[in-house]
Formats: C-alpha cells, sequence, structure tokens
C-alpha cells in the first residue's frame, strides 16, 4: 500500500468512527436506566479522556518541538478563542447542531497535521490516526442526540449524513501530506490551534462542573492554564 494510500484510508476509518457513535447513539434509550443515564456519562467521559490524550500526547508535544514559546502559546490560545467565537455564534442563531460543527471542527485540523505527520515519516502518525477515531466516537454519539432531539433531522439521515462528513477527513489530510510536510512551523501552528480548540470543547461541553449555561470565558481558562504549563516546560527544557 502506497503512503498517499495509506493516509486516505487511516483519516478515512477515523472518519467514519462519527457515524458509528451515531449508530450506538440509536440504542442509547434501548434497556434500563443505567443505559439512559450512566452509559451516556461513560460514552462522553470517555472522549473526554480521548480528547485530552490527544492534546497531550501527540498534538502539543509535537507542536512545541518547531516553535518558540510564545508564538505556540499565541496558537494554542488563538485556537481556544476561535473555538469560543464559534460556539458564541451558534448560541446566538441557536442552531440545532453545534455538537456536530464542534466534531468537524476537531476532526478537519487534525486530519491536516495526520497528513503532514505521515508525510513527514514521523512515528507517532498511526497513534494520531486511532486517537481521532477514537475522539470521533463519542463526538458523533453527542451530535448524534443533539440532531435527532429536533424534528428536522431523521435518525438515517443523520448517520448517512455523518458518513458523508468522514469524506473531509482524506481530504484534509491529502491537502497536509501534499503540501505541508515542507513546513514544519506550519504544521505545529496547526497542531497547536487544534489542541487549544479541543481544550476548549472539553471544559465546555463535557466538564459539567466548569461549564455555566450561556457563558463562554470559563472553559478559557482552562486553555490558558495549560498555556502556561506548556509556556514553563518550554522554558525549562530549551
Amino acid at each position: 500500500m502506497s503512503l498517499l494510500l495509506t493516509v486516505i484510508v487511516s483519516t478515512l476509518l477515523a472518519g467514519l468512527a462519527m457515524p458509528l457513535g451515531a449508530v450506538i447513539a440509536c440504542f442509547e434509550k434501548v434497556g434500563s436506566e443505567w443505559l439512559e443515564q450512566e452509559f451516556r456519562h461513560s460514552v462522553m467521559a470517555f472522549g473526554g479522556g480521548a480528547l485530552l490524550s490527544a492534546v497531550a500526547l501527540v498534538l502539543v508535544p509535537e507542536g512545541i518541538e518547531n516553535l518558540k514559546p510564545l508564538p505556540a502559546c499565541i496558537w494554542l490560545v488563538v485556537g481556544g478563542l476561535s473555538f469560543m467565537a464559534v460556539d458564541i455564534y451558534l448560541k446566538k442563531i441557536n442552531t440545532p447542531a453545534s455538537q456536530f460543527i464542534a466534531m468537524l471542527s476537531d476532526f478537519i485540523p487534525e486530519s491536516i497535521a495526520l497528513g503532514a505527520a505521515f508525510a513527514t515519516g514521523n512515528s507517532y502518525a498511526f497513534l494520531l490516526a486511532a486517537l481521532i477515531a477514537l475522539q470521533n466516537v463519542p463526538e458523533g454519539f453527542s451530535a448524534y442526540r443533539e440532531l435527532s432531539a429536533t424534528a428536522t433531522y431523521r435518525p438515517f439521515n443523520i448517520i448517512i449524513m455523518f458518513a458523508l462528513m468522514a469524506v473531509l477527513g482524506p481530504i484534509a489530510a491529502v491537502s497536509g501530506y501534499l503540501w505541508l510536510s515542507e513546513s514544519p512551523k506550519i504544521i505545529a501552528a496547526v497542531m497547536l490551534f487544534a489542541s487549544g480548540g479541543i481544550l476548549y470543547s472539553i471544559f465546555q461541553d463535557l466538564a459539567p462542573q466548569v461549564k455555566l449555561e450561556k457563558r463562554w470565558a470559563p472553559p478559557m481558562g482552562a486553555v490558558f492554564g495549560f498555556a502556561l504549563g506548556m509556556l514553563g516546560l518550554m522554558l525549562t527544557t530549551s
């Protein structure tokens, strides 16, 4: 299998984890109260862990390799602020697709970084692909529940839409593979931007003790806190 084909297949499989999460959500209300409550919260907690592991184990360590401390922190914070801006906008227009958009906002920059990782021969490429797939399952689960709560979207149509959106992964990955492999600083910026957005999403959507209704600043505390820790690490190891 050629390397380019490996990139396409890896990101497509990671993207198909989104409709898989939706299929799991179809059966959420079948059974006891455990399936209705504990299972749902367990899936969301699993998603938070997968997201955090992608940030802490792959995206940030690789991102800070090619950027100086201040630009690295700026890109992390810009990522968080960008996701916050999207969150505020979606709340204002009262769309039922905020989780779906958040899912794609994670998936696309991660796929770009994944394609670039394969192109540069980094050993973490398959690990990143696996982590993207793991996080897409609970994100697909959550996005399906949000969309199916309205009368606008039928369950089968949601699953098909998620499957079609999975194609965006290979497109983004191939762009990273072809055009960014010789631009390590751009790849690092994309990774840190995605990391800031993921951190915001974790504390806005998955950490119930932090989130406040119609308030978006508290999750940014997590982004700034992570940036501070990252800055300290980079300064002490440089």
